[in-house]
């Protein structure tokens, strides 16, 4: 089903050298960076690849962000590195990705770990923090504090904007640049807040967590209620205070939901 759809090379950080194989996949504006403090503590007993997904990090830029074409990049990458029976873990759109290659390539997937997202559409566009980004003048700061002054004239949590300020570097040609590709981004944000829709009777059958913000709504009793039909034998926790970010704001209890699944799955 994605072998017919163009991929691009993704990028990639390695942690550990033993053990079977556990794919990390980013959110919306994140990259594999974002993700090293668990990967580190699952590398013990895991060979943990943190990939930066198309159009984000330092993987290739491409116009198309559906999730089939970003399942595709990670069904290739599976293929290229010769890992089996992998073990995906996906935060929001991450976990879309995670979950549709699941869903679709049952056989490639062991187990399934899902952050704060369900397979459904949203309604969020993100059109603040695209203007923001755009509200930067590349060519003109000198510093990631500089262009967070602009930044903050759009968005004010300052916790945010440190996140989105990991994708500006220095250009080759001077000033900076953001290293997400933006223009797609934009192009595809209907794809991106929503979910392909499957057939009826398309199920994931195999051990799947998902794993909620206590304060977000990304994965609300409506949406759960969609989760399981997909995946029948999903177990779904909530850490209370976190919001769309449980593994940053709360890594302890995460990491404890994390390490009961994989051990007791």
């Amino acid at each position: 089903m994605l072998a017919s759809i163009p991929t691009v090379s993704l990028n990639y950080i390695k942690s550990g050298e033993q053990g079977p194989p556990l794919i990390i996949m980013h959110g919306l504006f994140g990259s594999a960076r974002n993700w090293q403090a668990i990967a580190n503590k699952l590398s013990d007993n895991y060979s943990v690849y943190a990939l930066d997904l198309r159009n984000h990090g330092a993987s290739a830029h491409h116009d198309d962000m559906s999730y089939p074409a970003m399942a595709a990049d990670v069904a290739r990458f599976l293929e290229q590195h010769d890992l089996h029976d992998a073990i995906l873990l996906g935060h929001s759109m991450g976990g879309k990705v995670a979950m549709y290659l699941a869903l679709t390539e049952p056989e490639r997937v062991k187990q399934l770990i899902v952050v704060d997202i369900a397979p459904v559409a949203y309604q969020h566009d993100f059109d603040d923090i695209l203007q923001a980004l755009r509200n930067v003048p590349l060519k003109d700061v000198k510093s990631r504090k500089e262009a967070d002054v602009y930044l903050a004239k759009k968005l004010e949590v300052l916790s945010l904007r440190q996140f989105l300020l990991q994708n500006l570097v220095p250009s080759t040609t001077g000033g900076y640049q953001w290293r997400v590709h933006l223009d797609s981004i934009e192009d595809n944000l209907s794809l991106i807040t929503g979910f392909p829709v499957l057939g009826k009777n398309v199920a994931y059958d195999k051990a799947a967590c998902f794993i909620a913000g206590g304060k977000s709504t990304y994965l609300s009793s409506a949406h759960q209620l969609k989760t399981l039909a997909y995946f029948p034998k999903a177990s779904v926790h909530s850490i209370s205070g976190s919001g769309h970010w449980p593994h940053i704001e709360a890594p302890s209890q995460f990491m404890a939901h994390l390490d009961n699944f994989l051990k007791f799955n």
